[in-house]
């Protein structure tokens, strides 16, 4: 099987961490062809390591670096449906989209799983509901719908759906990019899958799991097939983990990953972070995988 050659990125977690830091590694990365792209994630409060410690809002940190790197396309892995109302999200988004000329991936999930230890603390200290999976995943869908219309409908419209309710709704000014920024879904529950398959053009799998990744890839095109959609119009993204004492375990997670078919490869970099991190990454990592 021949597979399509991987693109690669970082992602940089926004806790427990400088704001110059993550500022520096995105300017050495925006000067590196060979990355990409880049990607924050959206949590309000850290999820490792110091749990009172700092956590940037991914979308505003998103801006600040936008507008402060030229190449690299960029975006939240992924942002939780469960925080922002999917019009204003959208506004969030468009407007980004313009600061950065065009470079946005818009990163967007069903929000934080249930099982998670950590995953409600931040809804109740931000005065956030947080709906079963049932509710939330068909609220995700509905938001997509609207996202989308309001992406490119030339005039106010109105929505009354079971979870999202607008009069008046429009975006404007829309987003550079046509009709509107790629979609990356993440998540990987059967029930998110057959929201990727009608709306991504990534799809984005949670976690290093290879294997699992692989299974759930197989499904994905399953569900594509079924409603009519070429499987291979949805690229497959994978975050993978760096230790910098350790490349060569990544440069074998990336062979395999590419293998299993995923083209979108993105590096996690642990803070404190290498001097010339992204060199570091072109050399040791993407240059021998």
């Amino acid at each position: 099987m021949t597979h399509s050659a991987p693109r690669f990125g970082i992602a940089t977690p926004p806790a427990n961490v400088e704001y110059g830091e993550l500022l520096r590694v995105w300017q050495e990365a925006d000067a590196v062809p060979e990355i990409e792209h880049a990607w924050l994630y959206d949590h309000l409060m850290p999820i490792f390591g110091d749990l009172d410690g700092p956590a940037f809002e991914g979308w505003t940190l998103l801006s600040a670096l936008a507008a402060r790197t030229r190449r690299l396309r960029l975006g939240l892995l992924v942002t939780s449906n469960r925080f922002r109302p999917p019009a204003m999200l959208a506004k969030i988004a468009a407007t980004l989209d313009v600061v950065s000329g065009g470079r946005l991936e818009f990163g967007i999930g069903v929000g934080s799983r249930p099982g998670h230890p950590l995953a409600q603390r931040e809804y109740a200290a931000h005065g956030l509901p947080f709906h079963d999976s049932q509710d939330a995943v068909a609220a995700f869908a509905e938001s997509c719908e609207v996202i989308k219309r309001l992406w490119t409908d030339p005039e106010p419209f109105d929505v009354h759906g079971r979870y999202v309710d607008l009069t008046g709704a429009f975006c404007n000014p829309k987003p550079v990019q046509r009709p509107y920024p790629p979609f990356v879904i993440g998540g990987r529950a059967a029930a998110t899958l057959r929201i990727v398959a009608r709306h991504a053009d990534v799809w984005n799998y949670p976690g290093g799991d290879v294997d699992d990744a692989a299974s759930r890839s197989a499904l994905l095109d399953r569900y594509c097939v079924e409603i009519g959609r070429d499987p291979s119009a949805v690229a497959r993204s994978l975050v993978l983990p760096v230790a910098y004492d350790r490349p060569g375990d990544t440069r074998t997670a990336v062979r395999a990953a590419v293998d299993a078919g995923f083209t979108h490869l993105v590096l996690s970099l642990p803070a404190p972070y290498l001097d010339g991190v992204a060199l570091w990454v072109r050399d040791e990592i993407i240059a021998g995988a």
